[in-house]
């Protein structure tokens, strides 16, 4: 009698896709640097030893990044770099200042200069170094410094955070519009109280973009700028001393649109601008504009919300309107780890959103509406890539 059961046929392997001939030679190579043996060989042999010692240091600067985090936070905090901006100072008088002993004062100094953050100096003084000079007063990067330190406490177990387990990280609680998102509280209903520290941040942090969006944009070509989740006016008060005769508009959270309004009344910005309070995700967007700025907003959210906020942002805007955003990106050539490897594991740190390249970022910008945009070189692409689309007729 026949069988009433079916017998599987054998399913075919799926094909592999063709390595290429680059492909297998990068995997030898892998293989051959794996040995121990030939570690040891290219240590040892001349042609080879150079290579062999740069790729070690490499290897030790990514295990031992985090203490050299913890060397710059220590100068932050101890005000090192503004304590040697007139110059050098003796080492036991620095140690006088900065309230340490002679011994951790030196043991400081030393791993400072290492980096290259002082320069140890004859007749035992200290100054500062290459790369601490560009810290002296710059309170964009010392707030991020001292804001690390919570981002460092959330990747104490980074496979945890990965499989989303242990303790809920503190970046999410940091940035209350993200924790918001995730519960039945609007963001538009935030208490300043639970705005003022990120806003805080973002205020000292945003001169850092609004410089590279200045110098690669020329706002004056507009009559009207909306500056969507625009903080506390940091990047519309740049805008302002560069584009006298345009008229300004921000749009944030209540709590932060109210603190902008007084930080403009207070610089003489008052009679140009305007502020609006809301949730850029929900509610309509002041209309008037003919250029809409999202600085440092995108990354911030996944892919659905920036569609969301981008077609908002279309819906407020002219048929010639324009778009801008600024905001590190990722794919960016020379400095590919500040994109994938910072902010991809700071953003799921924070709890939404990630890194995206000017490409990812196009398609969203079509499909919300406008063209695919154009990118616009900036001076420093490790802090902003620039990205400009036109609406598109409808």
């Amino acid at each position: 009698m026949p069988s009433n059961h079916t017998e599987a046929m054998p399913q075919a392997p799926e094909p592999r896709p063709p390595v290429s001939l680059f492909e297998r030679w990068r995997d030898w190579r892998n293989r051959t640097i794996a040995r121990p043996e030939f570690q040891r060989w290219a240590a040892a042999f001349p042609f080879t030893r150079p290579t062999a010692r740069r790729h070690a240091r490499e290897l030790f600067d990514l295990l031992a990044g985090f203490v050299y985090s913890q060397v710059l936070l220590a100068c932050v905090r101890l005000n090192l770099f503004e304590l040697l901006a007139e110059g050098a100072l003796p080492v036991v008088t620095l140690a006088e200042r900065i309230k340490l002993n002679l011994q951790a004062t030196r043991r400081l100094l030393a791993a400072a200069a290492a980096l290259q953050l002082v320069e140890l100096r004859s007749g035992d003084r200290v100054a500062l170094g290459r790369l601490g000079a560009p810290l002296v007063g710059n309170r964009a990067i010392t707030s991020m410094v001292e804001h690390h330190a919570t981002l460092y406490g959330d990747l104490a177990d980074p496979v945890a955070l990965l499989r989303g387990e242990g303790r809920e990280p503190a970046m999410a609680g940091y940035w209350p519009y993200a924790a918001a998102a995730g519960s039945a509280v609007s963001p538009a209903a935030l208490a300043p109280e639970r705005v003022a520290e990120y806003s805080a941040l973002m205020t000292a942090s945003q001169p850092l973009v609004a410089r590279e969006g200045l110098d690669a944009y020329r706002f004056d070509r507009h009559r009207v700028l909306l500056d969507v989740g625009g903080g506390e006016g940091a990047f519309l008060s740049a805008v302002a001393g560069r584009a006298p005769d345009l008229s300004l508009i921000l749009f944030d959270l209540p709590a932060v649109a109210a603190l902008a309004q007084a930080r403009f009344a207070a610089s003489g910005l008052a009679d140009r601008t305007r502020c609006f309070g809301g949730d850029f995700f929900n509610d309509t967007l002041p209309a008037g504009a003919d250029i809409v700025s999202l600085i440092r907003i995108a990354f911030d959210h996944p892919d659905e919300r920036v569609l969301q906020l981008l077609k908002n942002v279309r819906r407020a805007l002219p048929e010639h309107g324009t778009v801008l955003l600024a905001e590190p990106m990722s794919d960016v050539p020379g400095v590919e780890a500040m994109g994938d490897a910072y902010f991809g594991f700071y953003l799921l740190a924070m709890g939404r959103g990630r890194p995206r390249s000017a490409a990812q970022l196009s398609s969203l910008l079509v499909e919300a509406g406008f063209d695919a945009g154009r990118s616009v070189p900036t001076r420093m692409p490790l802090q902003t890539g620039l990205l400009v689309a036109r609406c598109r007729p409808a």
